[in-house]
């Protein structure tokens, strides 16, 4: 691993993945994931994803920086608190959190990932 910043572009072919059946909640989302950064430790990781229209569940065992670079997300907590976010907003998501990812319209975002090894 080097000293080199790292740009969260370039061209390699992106995970594709689904949510597993026991987490969908409505449409047949598709996600992809460009994973740019990696630290020696493992615990921390920087990139690029995206997600097509639907809704499953969450449980957060890192937290994550979202940067939503477009299209829409809804976030639903398990207590009902709703927030919509788009092209522009940043929020961090923390460890613990459960509830739901819906994507009513197309999206992608930045994110930044820290998962603790404990």
């Amino acid at each position: 691993m080097g000293t080199s910043i790292v740009r969260l572009h370039g061209h390699f072919e992106p995970d594709v993945s689904v949510p597993p059946p026991d987490r969908l909640v409505a449409g047949t989302p598709e996600h992809r994931v460009w994973n740019y950064f990696t630290d020696p430790s493992q615990q921390f990781f920087a990139g690029r994803w995206s997600a097509t229209r639907g809704k499953w569940r969450v449980r957060y065992t890192e937290n994550e920086l979202c940067v939503i670079t477009a299209g829409r997300v809804v976030i639903e907590s398990e207590a009902g608190e709703r927030t919509t976010f788009g092209p522009g907003d940043a929020f961090v998501v923390p460890a613990g959190f459960t509830g739901t990812w819906e994507v009513p319209e197309d999206c992608s975002k930045v994110y930044a990932i820290f998962e603790s090894r404990s």
